[in-house]
């Protein structure tokens, strides 16, 4: 066995590490009644969303809340009113990829890539309103994870036979984009 082969040895490390991601748009309705019957629809908007995600098999949970505000006019267009009304949802968000052999207390985390907003509102009879929301979110699990690196007693005057064009700048690295990988994962 030569020198640099008795030198080099594999240790395993453990390190805190993305092991799940997921990304998921959704759409959902909702029935808002409001106290008068309404005429027409000034507008609508969504505000004061909360929200918190849990694994689910899979997959990753993300439910919350959020406000509903119809702007409308009723009594022939004469007066208006805002109805407010605090809606929940849920979103199961599949995950592309997940490492099982995630060990520890996992992290997840979710974000809204796009914030709920209303995309329609629409009279029905009997005076309801079915609100349209649309929304997007990402999410991330993260756990402990073993890796395995190869590493030497000493580093001094080592030879590895690094042959060819190896420089030793690191133009190459810099123009390295690994926010492309990520997006090769998704």
């Amino acid at each position: 066995m030569s020198g640099t082969e008795k030198d080099l040895q594999c240790r395993e490390l453990y390190a805190k590490a993305v092991c799940g991601k997921g990304h998921k748009y959704s759409q959902t309705t909702h029935t808002i009644i409001p106290a008068h019957t309404p005429s027409t629809i000034l507008g609508c908007w969504i505000i004061n969303t909360q929200f918190q995600a849990e694994k689910v098999g899979e997959a990753v949970e993300v439910s919350g809340t959020y406000d509903v505000n119809l702007w409308y006019s009723f009594a022939n267009n004469t007066q208006t009113e805002v109805k407010k009304e605090q809606v929940q949802f849920s979103v199961l968000v599949p995950l592309s990829f997940y490492d099982r052999n995630s060990r520890g207390d996992l992290e997840i985390t979710a974000h809204a890539v796009e914030q709920p907003k209303c995309v329609k509102a629409e009279l029905t009879g009997g005076g309801a309103v079915i609100v349209k929301v649309e929304s997007e979110y990402a999410v991330e699990i993260a756990g402990e994870t073993k890796i395995c690196v190869v590493v030497c007693n000493s580093c001094d005057d080592k030879d590895f036979g690094f042959d060819g064009d190896y420089e030793e700048s690191g133009d190459e690295l810099d123009e390295f984009d690994s926010a492309s990988l990520l997006d090769d994962l998704d």
